[in-house]
């Protein structure tokens, strides 16, 4: 017998990443190679042990004050969340009816879809172009299916391409419901491209943008992101849908000091960038080639029938060798592994095992 609701008994469940509990390369996961800053290692440091007796701030108000400075809006415009999947699940909860279709863009990042068929949402999905382009039609498709709410990950996940905030400013004004826009990895865009969206917050009343401190401030154990959008999306959210104390106390000292030493993460962001660089020039050179990447981590292709037989192989191949790296079953990925950007060490050591795992010296 099981009490367990019958769409979930059929549904799976999200896969995450391994987590090796043996020393490992781990390029498998999107995690920052570098460590926080001085900040960071202070607040935690400091943090003083009576405040664990009391409840936390329920609204975060330090914290949002920080993010809020920051993104030069108010903090109306700001919810604190227990990572970003907490934001994901709060839009869903707050904007989409259950039996609704959530609107999205594929492949994409499978916890999307995971929290639609637990909502009882069906997908509305728009399949992006070979070059990992969005489709010029995507808010008239997503408004046809009459989705209230749209998720897409910028940079895009698992490829890593950017759509320009032109792109992103015509699906705003087309689509007629909640649009989320989710930046996990937007810290690590080239400066140069000037890819700015916090503005789209005051342009437009249906624009949700997730950020989080996992990846660009190497926080990915603490488990804080937030959310920016205007005031009519964010309150519903504090007031209703959030838990009452959904980020604890260590998280809100820990993230606003992290804030507010942003230099120290910069520092990490241009290293991942020039060290990108590298390891595409490297994959590339050796026969694996990469999408153009705005993110912390690389999609290469494995060429079929070639000295390395399959990319499921390839990816097995090197977890036997302690070197963990991303491979997805699903259509459009399967000849192509995910791997995110490590030390200099790390990369080196990962090609290494690629050239004795193709054969070539």
């Amino acid at each position: 017998m099981t009490y367990e609701r019958a769409h979930l008994k059929a549904m799976q469940g999200y896969t995450p990443g391994q987590q090796p509990d043996t020393p490992a390369i781990k390029l498998n996961t999107n995690e920052n190679p570098y460590p926080p800053g001085p900040a960071v290692a202070h607040a935690l440091s400091s943090f003083p042990l009576d405040m664990l007796q009391r409840y936390p701030d329920p609204l975060a108000g330090n914290f949002r004050a920080s993010v809020a400075r920051l993104h030069r809006l108010a903090p109306a415009n700001v919810i604190a969340t227990n990572g970003g999947d907490e934001l994901l699940r709060l839009a869903l909860t707050t904007f989409l009816d259950p039996g609704k279709p959530l609107g999205l863009l594929t492949p994409s990042y499978g916890l999307y879809s995971v929290l639609a068929t637990i909502h009882g949402s069906p997908l509305a999905s728009v399949p992006l172009g070979n070059d990992w382009s969005v489709p010029d039609n995507t808010a008239e498709r997503w408004n046809a299916a009459g989705a209230p709410l749209a998720i897409m990950t910028n940079p895009h996940a698992p490829s890593g391409a950017l759509a320009s905030a032109a792109e992103l400013h015509k699906l705003a004004l087309t689509f007629r419901g909640v649009l989320l826009v989710d930046e996990a990895y937007v810290d690590f865009v080239d400066p140069e491209i000037g890819h700015e969206t916090s503005t789209m917050v005051a342009a437009y009343p249906n624009v949700l943008i997730l950020r989080t401190l996992s990846k660009g401030y190497s926080l990915a154990g603490l488990r804080l992101a937030y959310g920016l959008g205007a005031n009519e999306l964010v309150a519903p959210m504090l007031s209703k849908t959030k838990d009452s104390y959904n980020v604890d106390a260590i998280a809100q000292a820990v993230g606003t000091a992290a804030l507010e030493d942003v230099r120290s993460a910069a520092r990490s962001w241009e290293a991942v960038r020039h060290e990108r660089r590298a390891l595409d020039r490297a994959l590339t050179a050796i026969g694996l080639p990469c999408s153009p990447s705005q993110a912390n981590f690389l999609l290469a292709t494995v060429p079929a029938g070639g000295r390395w037989h399959s990319a499921e192989k390839v990816y097995r191949s090197l977890m036997a060798r302690g070197i963990f790296v991303r491979w997805f079953d699903e259509e459009g990925l399967r000849d192509k592994l995910r791997i995110s950007i490590g030390t200099p060490d790390e990369n080196q050591h990962l090609v290494e095992a690629l050239r004795l795992l193709g054969g070539s010296q």
